[in-house]
């Protein structure tokens, strides 16, 4: 849990932590539990829930990529490079002219890529650092470097 400023906390929120008796943290979680689990408010969770071999679910958020093209977010092959060709990178028909005389939902177009919710199943556990609250998997982790996830047992 990393401490956060208690002036960058809303009026609100510093209630539901001085109710609970914990400062202020810098992200704030609920999660389901067990039933007959013994769970306080203001439990630590640590990576001792965890052992060596265990498969686990790593959810997160992908890395935000911005406005991208078709070429790069759908992976369309383009056009000729040469011989006078002008259809590089474009998309191609994005319908008919007359009749809808829009182009329909869903087409495949240029736009916002990542920052999506990923979820990856079957990650293996390598080691458990109970010291450094570290765990070391073996497979993908969504998101950039540092970002919060959230690791669940499969």
């Amino acid at each position: 849990m990393e401490a956060r400023k208690s002036k960058k906390v809303t009026n609100p929120m510093k209630g539901h932590f001085d109710k609970a008796g914990l400062p202020p943290c810098r992200v704030l979680r609920e999660f389901r539990v067990a039933d007959g689990a013994e769970v306080k408010v203001g439990d630590k969770v640590s990576v001792e829930l965890f052992a060596a071999g265990d498969t686990i679910t790593v959810s997160g958020t992908s890395r935000g990529l911005g406005f991208q093209g078709v070429v790069k977010r759908h992976h369309f092959r383009g056009g000729a490079a040469t011989h006078g060709s002008m259809f590089h990178r474009a998309p191609g028909s994005i319908g008919a002219s007359a009749w809808p005389s829009r182009t329909l939902k869903g087409m495949k177009a240029a736009g916002h890529m990542g920052a999506d919710r990923v979820t990856v199943r079957n990650v293996q556990v390598v080691r458990v650092d109970a010291g450094n609250n570290l765990l070391v998997v073996r497979g993908s982790v969504p998101g950039a470097g540092g970002a919060i996830v959230v690791i669940r047992k499969s």
